[in-house]
């Protein structure tokens, strides 16, 4: 049997580096883009991993008892890994036999020299193997039990991600999510059996689907200067402390109103409030950036946003910032072939992206 699946990309809308903090609130849109993982039968004992990521890569693996076997040094595979092993524990739990396999992974989420776009490519890797393979083994788990293995096996990898990414890119369309306790999950992980983890209420974790406006666009610009998330959240919270005037208490705050407001006006489409909130977080953004020594709006961002706002949209930076995309909620009756034109003088590429609308709830 060969079992193929594909994952979509994601944005972040709102909520950015607050998320991080278990709790607080994000809204996230699942677009278009995807990764595709493919699982089919070995032909020996001898699996094999390839990507067409980084140029190209692949790797071998057997089996020994339950165990993987593979070569060292496959850093640009430790996602996938991650999520293989999780799967795999929770086969075994579950009193499936292991099996040995091929995955062939194929991306969307670069332009054509492999440069990142920022579409959260670790996480939609993540979920499509963990989903691959839960369908492979037909473990018969639903979206928020593959959600949370696929947490566990991104929290794994990488210590500072919110797991935002990878909620968008399990359920698909627009969400509101809460961030889980990564320092809960992980000192449970050691005490208690997988399944009986993945069952639990973990705390802080929410998703909740929200209608997008449907007489707004949503336009994506992207600089072309990739940004390293990881790296930017780990500055904001190594210079957190703040100064006079400011807390990293009150960024949390304001950035929980904020999102909590954008939810609400979402939800009663509100177009004042729905604008006015992406307007508010720009602003909680540049004074988090400016008082933690963080360059989250770069002036090719700042440039983004500057012509999107003469242009009648809201705007703002999307993700970590530093590079990557911006965002633009505007009228459908805007002047918006005018915007894309400033845009394509000031080498900002729009990205021909739209929502990834969910397909049936397993």
């Amino acid at each position: 049997m060969i079992t193929e699946v594909r994952a979509p990309g994601k944005l972040y809308i709102a909520g950015e580096y607050a998320v991080v903090e278990t709790g607080y609130p994000a809204v996230l849109i699942a677009v278009d883009r995807y990764i595709t993982v493919r699982v089919s039968p070995a032909a020996s004992d001898t699996g094999h991993i390839t990507t067409d990521q980084n140029a190209g890569s692949r790797l071998e693996w057997y089996r020994q008892g339950s165990d993987m076997l593979i070569e060292p040094d496959r850093d640009q595979f430790s996602f996938v890994l991650a999520a293989v092993r999780v799967v795999e524990e929770a086969a075994v739990a579950l009193g499936v036999e292991l099996q040995v396999y091929d995955l062939d992974i194929t991306s969307e989420l670069d332009d054509d020299s492999g440069r990142k776009f920022g579409l959260g490519s670790s996480a939609a890797v993540t979920v499509a193997t963990v989903r691959a393979l839960c369908t492979h083994y037909q473990l018969g788990l639903d979206r928020m039990a593959q959600l949370k293995l696929a947490l566990l096996a991104s929290i794994g990898v990488q210590r500072s991600g919110s797991g935002g990414d990878v909620a968008a890119s399990m359920f698909g369309g627009w969400i509101a999510y809460t961030s889980f306790d990564r320092d809960w999950a992980r000192e449970q992980r050691e005490q208690r059996p997988l399944m009986d983890l993945v069952a639990a209420d973990w705390p802080g974790l929410s998703v909740r689907r929200v209608v997008p406006p449907d007489h707004l666009r949503l336009l994506v610009g992207w600089t072309g200067s990739p940004a390293s998330t990881s790296r930017l959240v780990d500055d904001v919270q190594s210079n957190k402390s703040g100064d006079a005037g400011w807390t990293y208490a009150g960024f949390l705050d304001g950035s929980r109103s904020c999102v909590e407001a954008f939810v609400a006006a979402l939800d009663h489409e509100d177009t004042d409030g729905i604008m006015a909130a992406i307007r508010r977080n720009r602003e909680l953004l540049h004074g988090l950036g400016e008082h933690t020594g963080t360059t989250i709006e770069t002036p090719q961002l700042r440039r983004l946003i500057e012509t999107a706002e003469a242009h009648g949209g809201a705007a703002k930076t999307s993700g970590a910032g530093g590079g990557d995309c911006g965002i633009v909620l505007i009228s459908e009756d805007a002047r918006i072939d005018d915007l894309l034109a400033v845009w394509e003088r000031a080498d900002i590429r729009v990205l021909n992206l739209h929502e990834h609308r969910p397909d049936g709830e397993d």
